[in-house]
């Protein structure tokens, strides 16, 4: 493979994950300061950044072209196992949607880690994260997918307890290794099925890739092989439990609020565009697999709509502003699955962009939101609670702003990016299925409804906290405003003037529905006006009562508590896993005496045979006692032949005179 090839190939791709890889290395090895390492690492991000607009550019006017380049990695077993880059649509717009928002974070990262002593490793870390992500975008083999998805995994880990000398952070990042892992298996399990179901990793290859036509209609061909599915949907399925742990959807969501105990720009990371993103961009590659079978498009739409209601239940119960944010992007992720599988259900194709249309926008509003709740905690003195924020507004008038741009976005307010992005979702889910759309417009008016109490709580008001509220720096504002510009404008953009839809799928997508559009606005501004005639003029504060829990203080208390999902866990997997492990601990200690009863029975067989066989009857009766007579014999023999001839002559002499003798007496 020639990486310096940029014109006859899209082997160069892989320059994308390979430059901060590079710096990820170089950090690793050399240790500079924390400035130059946030200086490579933002410089080599900035050159994927610039390889990855190139590949965007390709691809625009070329949605259905699909371009690759393979390579044998490794010949085993007689069959080459081969890797490859892919270059369509989904790959440039992720790869130009990533590496930007990840240079603005990495950008925002130096100013906001600048205090910390091991900020040299935190960047180091980064970039490892970013070769991961950038990796599975481009890879072109469910192998390599795989093991840049793990590598994903492994980054995350380090962020998310990086200050692992608070016990919440350590365990906060072990709990998402562990849950996440999950999910991985089966996404494992999917890939070995697809290689022995098609012979090949490669997801094109001319024909014969594993998503390329003739291969999708012979695993459809096959039926019944797992629950009523064929091959294709099975496959789909375990790569769907996959993208249920990346992901954060039910029941595997656990992990991803409280991933927050990282630093705030690695809660941007990877809750906006990166690692969350990363299951749901596992469904829209392998796309082909799930409309093969459409009852794992259903199984796609309705774990989206029951996780998107789930999370923004909770959501209207918490505190902490990044927790709120971190429920809220469990919420979107579970909206961006119904789009798929909905999508999918009532677009073939098409559906494919309107999970990946909301990933898109949603990926920079809520980067907005996140870097712009780590510049509000900043400023009020590393606060997060919103009872202890209050006035911010007026003092931190660009980080107010850029955030309530972020906010507006989310909620869908009419024109903004979420609502072009989720007005798509909610059309396909009117045309595929009643109760899913009706699940996902009440999760959208909850939306809407959190964070308009989100924001009562720390724009409106007196300051309640401690210390006094300051703005941040440059560093961390600019790339606040870059968000917010695209969080309000980048939907009406690419929906009216890119046509970003036919774009994503590379077929023509049109849908319209005049009574969805209405109840779109009804949700977004319902839940904002409802969440201002709640909040707006209430007492605010961390020793007054929550409007809504004085109204339904049980239910509340349920949603405060995160609906017990953790309790529930603790009660059943937990406690299972405890009577596994005593169950385990005792058939332990039984095979240890079983084998300690065993070791004793067969030594004292040993040693029986050792004393009385062995011993008695073969040493002192059998061989060795035959040995012994037989060399007693031999003894006296020994006295007669004796070798000396003098001793010879006097037996001769002797016998002859005993025979004389008797031959005397024995005649007479």
């Amino acid at each position: 493979m020639n990486l310096f090839n940029f014109t006859d190939s899209v082997g160069w791709l892989m320059w994308v994950p390979i430059c901060p890889l590079i710096a990820g290395v170089f950090l690793a090895l050399l240790k500079p300061s924390g400035r130059v390492s946030a200086f490579v690492a933002i410089a080599a991000l900035a050159v994927s950044l610039i390889l990855s607009l190139k590949a965007f550019a390709m691809t625009w006017g070329h949605e259905a072209q699909i371009e690759t380049h393979n390579f044998t990695w490794m010949h085993i077993g007689g069959v080459d196992l081969e890797f490859g880059m892919v270059l369509n649509a989904l790959t440039g717009s992720m790869l130009a949607m990533v590496s930007l928002i990840g240079l603005l974070i990495f950008i925002y990262s130096w100013s906001y880690m600048s205090h910390d002593d091991r900020m040299g490793r935190f960047f180091c870390y980064l970039s490892i994260f970013m070769v991961g992500m950038l990796g599975l975008v481009v890879a072109n083999s469910l192998l390599l997918f795989f093991m840049f998805w793990e590598i994903v995994g492994l980054a995350s880990y380090l962020l998310i307890g990086f200050w692992f000398q608070k016990p919440s952070a350590a365990a906060a990042a072990k709990k998402a290794f562990i849950t996440t892992r999950i999910g991985d298996l089966g996404f494992l399990i999917g890939l070995l099925w697809a290689f022995k179901a098609t012979g090949t990793f490669l997801l094109f290859d001319n024909g014969s890739g594993i998503l390329e036509t003739t291969q999708i209609a012979a695993l459809a061909a096959s039926e019944n092989v797992m629950f009523g599915m064929n091959t294709a949907g099975a496959i789909a399925l375990f790569l769907f439990i996959g993208a249920i742990g990346k992901s954060g959807q039910l029941p595997l969501h656990v992990w991803l609020p409280d991933a927050m105990e990282g630093p705030t720009p690695v809660s941007a990371l990877i809750h906006a565009a990166t690692m969350v993103a990363a299951g749901v961009f596992l469904v829209a590659r392998a796309f082909p697999l799930f409309i093969a079978d459409l009852a794992m498009l259903e199984v796609v739409a309705w774990f989206g709509a029951f996780t998107t209601l789930f999370a923004a239940l909770v959501a209207v119960g918490q505190y902490d502003i990044k927790r709120i944010l971190a429920y809220s992007t469990v919420s979107q992720l579970g909206l961006m699955m119904v789009g798929l599988g909905a999508g999918g259900l009532a677009l073939k194709e098409g559906g494919i962009s309107i999970g990946m249309f909301h990933l898109l926008t949603h990926a920079f509003f809520k980067a907005l939101l996140f870097l712009g709740a780590g510049s509000i905690i900043h400023g009020c003195n590393d606060e997060q609670d919103v009872r202890l924020m209050g006035g911010v507004f007026s003092k931190m008038k660009i980080s107010s702003i850029a955030y309530l741009a972020g906010t507006i976005a989310l909620c869908a307010f009419p024109f903004t990016s979420g609502y072009f992005s989720k007005d798509q979702i909610l059309l396909s889910a009117w045309t595929a299925s009643g109760p899913i759309f009706w699940i996902s417009a009440i999760a959208s008016l909850l939306t809407a409804f959190y964070m308009t109490r989100q924001c009562c709580y720390v724009f409106l008001g007196k300051y309640r906290g401690k210390g006094h509220v300051h703005e941040s720096s440059p560093i961390m504002t600019v790339p606040l405003v870059i968000l917010a510009v695209f969080a309000v404008a980048l939907g009406y953009v690419s929906e009216h003037f890119y046509h970003i839809l036919d774009y994503l799928s590379g077929v023509h997508v049109h849908q319209h529905e005049s009574i969805v559009v209405i109840i779109s606005w009804i949700i977004a501004l319902g839940g904002i006006g409802l969440g201002l005639l709640v909040y707006a003029r209430a007492k605010l504060g961390i020793d007054e009562t929550d409007p809504v829990k004085k109204v339904f203080p049980v239910p509340y208390r349920w949603l405060e508590n995160r609906l017990y999902a953790d309790e529930f866990y603790e009660a059943t997997a937990f406690k299972l896993w405890d009577v596994l492990a005593i169950l385990i601990t005792v058939l332990e200690a039984i095979m240890n005496q079983l084998v300690d009863f065993v070791t004793v029975v067969v030594r004292n067989i040993g040693s029986f045979f050792l004393n009385t066989i062995d011993k008695r009857v073969i040493d002192e009766v059998s061989f060795d006692g035959t040995c012994s007579r037989i060399y007693n014999s031999s003894q006296i023999n020994k006295l007669i032949q004796n070798g000396f001839l003098q001793g010879y002559l006097r037996l001769l002499t002797g016998g002859a005179v005993l025979i004389g003798i008797l031959l005397i007496v024995f005649t007479r």
